[in-house]
């Protein structure tokens, strides 16, 4: 490569590391206008890749792949043959076409570039299915993220996940130069605190990853990836956005991986489903009631058309085929309990519910063990034994503990039911905070429902409409409020301890509610409010 190529190609990486990725993507072409230059088709691939153009970037690396052959580079050859591991296995969900680049960098790497042996060892540690192989090659290379998923999916969750969390600093904390092993260690740690339900410390390092996501941009590219941030987002009640991310999500897989299709396919619809939209729920889970990935979606559309015996045919066969001891089946199970329950079985989902309990409380899965409370409230309640009301209770605790807004006033709305008869005070507030809860998040099927029984208790409940327009939550209250003491949205995030990506969520909601033009109107609006 002669000098003005060089500096051309450094003018290009220069670029990607202010994350200038348009501005990288345009130097890296013109170098590529006069010539196949595998440095400028590598450094091509990573710009696309942050663009969210990832059919470009595989193109790209296999460019890359067949310029280095030629140029008889290896180590850029190797390179790029071990990017498209990840990104055939994860991206395309293609194993075969990732296990043929595998065998093609183990060629290269064993005969002509051992140095890379360690970025080998990671590869083979991706594209293996068993768990403690996986540890084994990722521990040789001390990848802690590979490590870490690794261990939870062992079962191993305090020792895999305190890997994940070291990992995770390391990445923000600027010890890693290359922004992609931060992306693809956040994607690891939203897949596993996503299907684990440790929605809370997902969302303290989405915190953490601010600063990061305003230089680089989200990291979340791959459909899985923007599947399971659209799940924190959907528990973290910021309905918005999760519906953004998951169209987006199922829009890029779509007949491409059936397999991170059908799960983001089956995350959207049951966010449709708590949106009080089953029709549209139902066309999005289409040709998909087959898949694992969809199996909760399929479920609770089943016992939202009130067909209990198809719930728990559906949901019976998925526990049935992998076992009850798994933690990402928490879901499942916890669904398969409700429709027994309705099917007149309560002694069966009580054991359920108890073993989801002991599940959770082993491997310190405290949401996983509220979701086992919930359940068991809900059996006793069914058979009228006594503690129903404890398991509840609980259960709303965690659930509100963990700001997870949706989960907590259905708790709240099962309490209510069962303390209508017997103190129907508490259980007139209970069901009036749900309702409220429900309004700000547009769940209009469960705040229908709310209403219903706040009627039933002699209490007005007039709906104030699907999505709430106009009324501010408690945390947009408290947003306007700063908002008026003119903070600008980083201060706001700052203050609050929210990334600054949900303060300008939470100030675009409030002004869309008030009507207003702008800041400067809203503040007058609070300072009005305020005296």
């Amino acid at each position: 490569m002669d000098s003005d190529v060089e500096s051309r190609v450094g003018a290009g990486f220069e670029a990607m590391a202010s994350g200038d990725w348009t501005g990288a993507r345009d130097a890296f072409a013109a170098v590529l206008g006069e010539g196949e230059v595998p440095e400028a088709l590598l450094g091509l691939a990573n710009a696309c890749y942050w663009l969210g153009d990832l059919p470009a970037m595989m193109q790209s690396l296999e460019r890359a792949y067949a310029a280095a052959r030629r140029r008889a580079d290896p180590v850029l050859a190797a390179a790029a043959a071990l990017s498209l591991v990840g990104y055939h296995k994860q991206f395309m969900g293609n194993v075969a076409a990732a296990r043929g680049w595998l065998a093609r960098a183990a060629r290269i790497v064993e005969a002509e570039a051992p140095q890379l042996r360690g970025e080998l060892l990671g590869g083979t540690a991706f594209v293996t299915d068993d768990p403690v192989e996986s540890e084994r090659l990722a521990r040789e290379l001390l990848a802690m993220t590979a490590v870490g998923g690794a261990l939870v999916q062992q079962g191993r969750v305090a020792d895999g996940m305190a890997l994940l969390d070291e990992a995770m600093a390391g990445a923000f904390g600027g010890e890693c130069g290359d922004p992609l092993t931060a992306a693809h260690a956040s994607c690891m740690t939203m897949l596993v605190c996503s299907s684990h339900f440790d929605i809370e410390r997902a969302t303290q390092w989405l915190q953490a990853m601010d600063r990061f996501i305003g230089r680089y941009g989200c990291p979340f590219l791959y459909a899985e990836c923007r599947t399971h941030y659209g799940r924190v987002l959907f528990e973290n009640g910021d309905w918005d956005a999760a519906d953004r991310f998951l169209t987006e999500a199922v829009a890029m897989s779509r007949g491409i991986t059936p397999a991170s299709h059908a799960l983001a396919s089956g995350t959207l619809a049951e966010l449709r489903l708590a949106q009080g939209r089953p029709e549209e729920a139902a066309r999005v889970l289409e040709g998909l009631e087959g898949r694992a990935e969809a199996v909760v979606a399929v479920g609770t559309l089943h016992l939202a058309r009130n067909e209990p015996s198809l719930a728990a045919a559906v949901l019976r066969r998925r526990v049935d085929a992998v076992g009850s001891g798994r933690l990402d089946l928490a879901a499942v199970i916890e669904l398969l309990g409700q429709a027994e329950i309705t099917l007149g079985a309560s002694d069966t989902a009580a054991g359920r519910a108890r073993a989801l309990i002991e599940l959770g409380t082993a491997h310190d899965c405290h949401l996983i063990a509220a979701h086992g409370r919930r359940l068991l409230g809900h059996a006793l309640a069914a058979t009228g034994a006594a503690g129903a009301r404890g398991q509840l209770e609980a259960a709303l605790l965690a659930f509100t503990q963990a700001e997870i807004p949706y989960r907590a006033a259905q708790s709240r709305l099962s309490l209510a039911r069962l303390l209508r008869q017997a103190d129907p005070a508490v259980a007139a507030a209970e069901a009036r905070t749900a309702l409220t809860a429900f309004e700000d998040l547009g769940a209009g099927r469960d705040a229908d429902a709310a209403a219903a029984l706040l009627r039933e208790l002699g209490v007005r409940a007039a709906r104030r409409g699907p999505k709430n327009s106009g009324r501010l939550t408690k945390r947009e209250q408290e947003v306007l409020g700063l908002v008026g003491e003119g903070l600008s949205n980083p201060e706001i995030a700052e203050r609050l301890f929210i990334s600054r990506k949900t303060a300008e969520h939470h100030v675009a909601r409030i002004l869309a509610k008030l009507g207003v033009r702008g800041r400067a109107e809203a503040a007058r609006l609070a300072a009005s409010i305020s005296s």
